[in-house]
């Protein structure tokens, strides 16, 4: 496994790595400077020789050269300093930057997982990938943000090989390295230095070549490789390629040392000068050149190319919703509403109360709503193609549901019920970013007909969501089954508003499921194929037709069906969650993903717990308050 070049001390002195972007091309522009200065020595001795006939002038001569070559010399080891940060009279540390404002160096675009977006954006991505968090603290109890952290590593300004920042989630893999398994995050130097991750690694890539099955050790440790291989790339400099492509969009865009891929060193020279410039200012924490030059860099680059370049207005829509984090604010109101509402539904009356809950609800319904516009705005479509993307969507269904049958019923049951489900939802996505990464990444193949993704995987996802209301009112029902069954059977509207959110997500499910058929032909040449997705997608929608028909045959009585929404809402989840992560096989592979599996079973499993207590409360309410002979009571 090569993961990084070997270090070789002779190339670069400690502090700022001259080859790498920002600071020009390194040692080798500097020996250029070095071999031009010293030709037009040779050449000014050999325009002077013919005139050198006394002794004397020939030993001044000499003494002028020699003091030519002293002063090139410490000119050189200025620049040297002047690049690493440090004054060259002195040895003091460079600068803190943790307060510099990287705004305008957040804004430089880049080329990215086969997208053109801010660095913001890929500092932000490297970081948690790399580290499974969006900010990193030190050895030394430093907080890094990620824009900071992209550079600093670009320009060797910090010893990120011995940070223990590379995670590692799986504990066998940790066991079978003989690393400590209560520790998460290990050194670049302490993993590439075990011969077992490079053998689980190889094994790994000769499996897939094949297109065989992975184990889990062996995905991991893939995983990790990768993680090791990117941050190698962010420390050698490699990974920053914000030098654009000449004419075509589907051109690699390379980093500053191989411009002249595309550009002459005439066209290059300025962006040098202000790569460098603002390399010196950030090492310097010089906030006011280094926004200034990283603004003025961004339009050299433009200029290079404008119509590949990206426009501004796209970087700082993108830099904004990745700063605005509507989706974060989002789980504040939700859970602040949530909080409101109950207590007025406890208090039994408060018009007020509960007047300032739905509009709280209401608040994290717009913010929530904003976060989904503007990443359908960056992205240029539905946010429905990844887990991350789905649950988000289907989050603010749920809720937006949930607001519509208030309005609908003027109940504020539908919130309550509502949501604790979506704050769920984006509590799990924002806690989980390694499983559920928010990238946005061009789309596959499959997908790339816009239309029949908005038509099919949007019908599907707002069953989705239907099926979680109804999930959610399932659960308040069921809790007040557990505390006084006789009360829960005589509340008949309840029931009446439970019957009616199954209804709209069998509708949903089923349109969802027949246009997927339709997709399928148009994509792979046959409307069904028994594939995992198509066949738990089908087996939800029985079971949930299952039970509605029950309910109106009368199998069972409204406990059954308040039982049921709970229930087959498992075959949703395995649909939706457990064909992706836990299968992980067929043709929806671009939806495919790990981790996760461990909490979503305890949280099944205590599910299923809180189902049969109820029910048991519910049977022994029924045999105690009958004084017939003790029947079989019906569910």
């Amino acid at each position: 496994m090569s993961i990084a070049p070997e270090d070789d001390p002779d190339v670069d002195p400690p502090g700022v790595s001259l080859h790498h972007p920002g600071v020009f091309q390194g040692k080798r522009r500097i020996g250029v400077v070095l071999d031009r200065r010293f030709q037009a020595v040779h050449l000014a001795c050999r325009l002077c020789r013919p005139r050198i006939n006394c002794l004397l002038v020939r030993h001044v001569h000499i003494a002028l050269m020699g003091a030519l070559l002293v002063a090139i010399s410490h000119s050189v080891a200025s620049a040297l300093a002047a690049a690493s940060g440090q004054d060259p009279k002195s040895n003091i540390p460079p600068a803190d930057t943790s307060g510099l404002n990287f705004h305008q160096f957040g804004l430089l675009a880049i080329q990215d997982g086969g997208r053109r977006k801010p660095i913001d954006t890929f500092a932000r991505e490297t970081l948690i990938r790399i580290t499974g968090r969006s900010t990193y603290s030190d050895k030394t109890g430093r907080k890094w943000q990620p824009n900071d952290f992209v550079l600093s590593a670009a320009l060797e300004m910090h010893d990120w090989r011995s940070e223990p920042m590379v995670l590692i989630s799986l504990g066998k893999l940790k066991e079978q390295f003989g690393l400590d398994k209560t520790q998460r995050r290990f050194s670049f130097e302490q993993l590439v230095a075990l011969p077992e991750l490079q053998r689980l690694t190889n094994e790994g890539h000769s499996l897939k070549r094949a297109e065989k099955p992975l184990d889990r050790e062996q995905q991991e440790a893939l995983t990790v490789s990768d993680r090791l291989a990117l941050l190698a790339n962010a420390m050698n400099g490699s990974a920053l390629l914000i030098v654009p492509a000449l004419k075509s969009e589907t051109e690699a865009w390379v980093g500053p040392p191989e411009f002249s891929r595309y550009y002459s060193e005439t066209q290059f020279a300025p962006i040098q000068i202000q790569l460098q410039t603002m390399a010196t200012s950030y090492v310097q924490a010089d906030g006011f050149n280094f926004s200034r030059a990283a603004s003025q860099l961004r339009e050299s680059l433009r200029a290079l190319s404008p119509s590949i370049y990206p426009r501004d207005r796209q970087l700082r829509l993108e830099y904004s919703y990745n700063h605005f984090e509507a989706f974060y604010r989002a789980i504040w109101f939700y859970g602040l509403a949530f909080l409101v509402l109950l207590l007025a539904h406890l208090r039994g009356s408060g018009r007020l109360l509960r007047n300032s809950g739905v509009a709280i609800a209401i608040l994290a319904l717009a913010f929530h709503a904003t976060g989904i516009v503007m990443r359908c705005l960056i992205a240029g479509r539905p946010p429905v193609t990844n887990m991350y993307e789905s649950i988000i969507w289907v989050s603010f269904a749920v809720s937006f549901f949930g607001m519509i049958f208030f309005v609908r019923y003027r109940t504020p049951v539908y919130l309550l019920a509502a949501l604790p489900v979506t704050l769920v939802a984006l509590l799990l996505v924002h806690q989980m970013p390694i499983a559920m990464p928010s990238s946005i990444d061009p789309l596959v193949p499959v997908l790339r007909d816009n239309f029949w993704l908005t038509i099919h995987v949007l019908t599907i996802t707002l069953s989705y969501a239907a099926f979680a209301l109804a999930m959610g009112f399932g659960h308040i029902l069921l809790w007040r089954y557990a505390r006084n069954p006789d009360m829960a059977r005589a509340d008949s509207p309840m029931h009446f508003w439970l019957y009616r959110v199954l209804q709209l997500g069998v509708l949903l499910l089923a349109a969802g499921t027949i246009l997927g058929g339709v997709w399928a032909n148009y994509s792979w040449g046959r409307f069904w194929g028994w594939d995992p997705k198509e066949t738990w997608a089908l087996i939800a929608l029985l079971c949930y037709l299952t039970a509605l028909h029950g309910r109106l045959a009368g199998w069972w009585t409204e406990l059954g069906l308040v039982v049921a929404s709970v229930v087959c809402f498992l075959a949703v989840l395995m649909a939706w969650y457990g064909v992706n992560f836990v299968l992980g096989k067929g043709l929806h592979s671009y939806g495919f993903g790990i981790g996760g599996e461990t909490y979503v079973a305890i949280g099944v499993v205590l599910d299923l717990l809180f189902v049969g207590f109820a029910i048991w409360r519910y049977r022994s309410s029924k045999s105690t308050g009958s004084s017939a002979p003790a029947e079989a009571v019906a569910i």
